[in-house]
């Protein structure tokens, strides 16, 4: 059975993720800039909640909702960087 994980990836990426790795940037960096945004999403929802007061709470929900759309992204990149350090070969699948 093949999963989500074994999809190939496409040159341009890997190309973009060993670019990336090259530049210094590992997993753990993305993992960190995820839990982070995770952290930087609620205390922006509550300062802007407490901050604006005139301003209605749906101001606040937007900045929360997004800087949180920032997590999957640097979760996503983190895994990818994580594959490409566990196959220094490079990400993708040959045969």
């Amino acid at each position: 059975m093949k999963t989500d994980v074994d999809a190939p990836v496409t040159e341009e990426t890997a190309v973009i993720i060993k670019k990336l790795h090259e530049a210094g940037l590992r997993s753990e960096h993305a993992y960190c800039a995820a839990l982070g945004s995770i952290g930087i999403s609620f205390l922006s929802w509550a300062t802007s909640a407490k901050l604006e007061k005139s301003a209605e709470v749906d101001r606040a929900d937007r900045w929360g909702i997004f800087v949180g759309e920032w997590a999957p992204t640097f979760f996503g990149l983190g895994l990818a960087l994580a594959h490409y350090e566990s196959h220094q070969t490079g990400l993708l699948r040959r045969g």
